[in-house]
C-alpha cells in the first residue's frame, strides 16, 4: 500500500514569494514527486516553469481554480494543463441553502463535462462548511448526489472531514471510483483543532490510506494550511512520517 505523494504549495506560499524555484527546488529535495500547481508568477514563463519541474522530476497532479474562471475561461487553463501534463482541476465552493447545492451541481456537471471533452477531470475539494445539514442532509452528500460520479469527483480532504464531524476513513470507503485526489492533513488534539503534520495528530493514517487505496486513489498531496513553524519544515516532517508508514 503506497502511494506517489504530491505538495500542495499553499502550504509553503510565502516562501514561493520570496523565491519561487528555489523552495520548489527544496520540495523536489524532500523527495515529493508531484505539485498540485497553477500557472506561474509574472517574470516567470509557462515554458520556463515547465522545463524546471520536469528537470526536478515533479509532476504536476493538477490545479486548483475559481469558479468564474471555471465558467468563463476553461479552455485557458486545459491549454496549461495539457502543457504541464496535469489531469486535474479543482474547485472549493460555499453553499448556503439545499437549492443552492442542487444549482450548483447542475454548473458542476456542466464543467465536468466541458473538461472530460478536453481529457481532464474536474474535482471538488471540500471544507467543513459542506457538512452543514440540509433536510437532515450534509451538503456534500446532496452534492455527490446530485452530481454524475464521472464528472464530477472528490479531491477529499482529510483534515476538512475531521472538522467537519465525520470520520475521514469511513467517507474515504463511499467515495469508491470517485477520488482519485485525496488532501491529507492532520489535526492537533485539542479544542483548537489546529492544523498538524501529518502523522503528528489525532488522525488515523493507515485506516485512511488503507480506504484510499480501496477506493482507487491515485496521489496522495500533503497540504498544511497553517504551521506553527517553518512551513518547509512541517511539509518535511510530514514525508518523512508517511515514509515512516510505509506509504511511499
Amino acid at each position: 500500500m503506497k502511494f506517489p505523494i504530491g505538495l500542495q504549495p499553499y502550504s509553503i506560499r510565502d516562501m514561493l514569494n520570496e523565491d519561487y524555484f528555489g523552495s520548489i527546488k527544496q520540495v523536489a529535495a524532500i523527495g515529493y514527486k508531484g505539485i498540485e500547481i497553477g500557472m506561474p508568477p509574472e517574470g516567470i514563463t509557462i515554458d520556463e516553469q515547465k522545463q524546471f519541474l520536469d528537470e526536478l522530476g515533479l509532476q504536476v497532479t493538477g490545479c486548483h481554480a475559481g469558479l468564474e474562471q471555471l465558467t468563463g475561461n476553461l479552455d485557458s487553463l486545459i491549454d496549461y494543463l495539457h502543457i504541464m501534463g496535469g489531469r486535474y482541476v479543482v474547485l472549493s465552493h460555499r453553499f448556503d441553502t439545499k437549492q443552492d447545492v442542487l444549482e450548483s451541481a447542475k454548473l458542476f456537471n456542466q464543467i465536468g463535462l466541458n473538461c472530460r471533452k478536453r481529457d481532464i477531470q474536474f474535482l471538488y475539494h471540500n471544507h467543513d462548511w459542506e457538512f452543514v445539514r440540509f433536510d437532515g442532509e450534509y451538503a456534500l452528500d446532496l452534492l455527490l448526489q446530485a452530481t454524475d460520479p464521472d464528472l464530477v469527483k472528490m479531491e477529499l480532504d482529510t483534515y476538512w472531514v475531521k472538522k467537519g464531524g465525520e470520520d475521514p476513513a469511513a467517507y474515504i470507503r463511499k467515495l469508491k471510483n470517485r477520488c482519485p485526489v485525496l488532501h491529507i492533513k492532520d489535526m492537533e488534539p485539542g479544542e483548537e483543532q489546529f492544523f498538524a503534520e501529518v502523522g503528528e495528530g489525532i488522525l488515523d493514517f493507515h485506516a485512511i490510506a488503507q480506504a484510499a487505496e480501496e477506493a482507487g486513489t491515485e496521489w496522495l498531496i500533503v497540504e498544511q494550511d497553517h504551521c506553527r513553524r517553518s512551513p518547509m519544515a512541517c511539509i518535511e516532517t510530514s514525508y518523512r512520517n508517511l515514509v515512516g508508514m510505509g506509504l511511499v
